[in-house]
């Protein structure tokens, strides 16, 4: 039975400096997984073959990468224009509208200028929300997770939205909580907020949002649990979907995107989101956070 040689194009090969000392390169292997691997052996070989065709593959791999990267720079700079160029005129539009409807206006006049303001705050809305995810999606924004107790994030998220479950009518309640977990505050507070808008929104004037908080092993889980109108179940796997509405909820506030920025949101932190709903009866949603060092750290708080 013949011995298998290993291929010289994939070998281990000496390097020569400009200096003229040689020394040892990385193995054509390992070049390869770095992905700067060439054939220096052309013969009839099978081997040879192989070598010319992974030089193939990861120079179109190179290629796309670059032509990946430069779109990524594209978006970022649209983004970033967007972003700008729409900032100002949103702000006069909100100004002028508030203004107009300081002034003595027949109630016709009246409501026009309210439904102004209305229209103009969810542009607004939109423009953030877009702006968001689309950095979220294409890596221009980045998570900073640190292992550390939700309570605190939770509460300025809960105070956020007290004022408004307020004028509607609706208890918003925090069950008291000391569980840790590994998750970036920013991001995570703004998770926490479309959930609880989404609640608050679909809530009818007296009833409930409760917020609380389970600890596992791998994860904790945050609920945000309303008494609203509830989900159908063929409706549940499309609601953190971009743009998705649910048919009840098409005429309200709102432009379908804040659960889908929840699902990016968790899913760029190593969790995820999952709702559990009936029609009628409420809805749960849960966020998952991986608690890596979190159990630790509990342990020696509690000792």
């Amino acid at each position: 039975m013949r011995g298998f040689r290993r291929p010289g194009g994939l070998g281990r090969r000496a390097v020569v400096s400009p200096a003229g000392k040689a020394h040892p390169a990385k193995p054509g292997w390992d070049q390869a997984i770095c992905g700067e691997f060439s054939p220096t052996k052309f013969d009839e070989s099978l081997f040879s073959a192989v070598e010319s065709r992974l030089a193939d593959y990861l120079e179109a791999s190179a290629v796309s990468a670059r032509n990946l990267q430069a779109e990524k720079d594209a978006i970022k700079t649209l983004i970033g224009d967007i972003s700008h160029q729409t900032k100002t005129p949103i702000a006069n539009l909100l100004l002028y509208a508030q203004l107009l409807g300081e002034q003595p206006l027949p109630p016709q006049g009246r409501d026009c200028a309210a439904a102004l303001e209305r229209q103009a705050e969810k542009l607004k809305t939109l423009i953030e929300a877009l702006v968001k995810t689309s950095r979220l999606e294409n890596g221009i924004l980045t998570f900073q997770p640190v292992v550390g107790p939700l309570a605190p994030m939770l509460e300025q998220a809960v105070a956020g939205l007290q004022p408004k479950a307020d004028r509607k009518g609706i208890t918003l309640t925090l069950l008291p909580t000391q569980a840790q977990a590994r998750f970036d505050p920013k991001w995570t507070e703004e998770a926490v907020c479309n959930l609880l808008d989404n609640g608050v929104k679909y809530t009818p004037a007296g009833g409930a949002v409760t917020v609380s908080v389970t600890a596992y092993e791998l994860f904790c889980r945050i609920d945000v649990t309303d008494t609203g109108m509830g989900l159908a179940e063929e409706e549940q796997a499309k609601v953190f979907q971009r743009f998705y509405r649910a048919p009840a909820a098409r005429d309200g506030e709102g432009v379908g995107i804040g659960l889908y920025l929840v699902r990016q949101i968790a899913a760029g932190q190593g969790g995820y989101v999952k709702v559990s709903s009936q029609r009628g009866r409420g809805s749960t949603f849960s966020l998952f956070l991986p608690r890596e060092g979190a159990a630790a750290s509990e342990r020696i708080f509690r000792n």
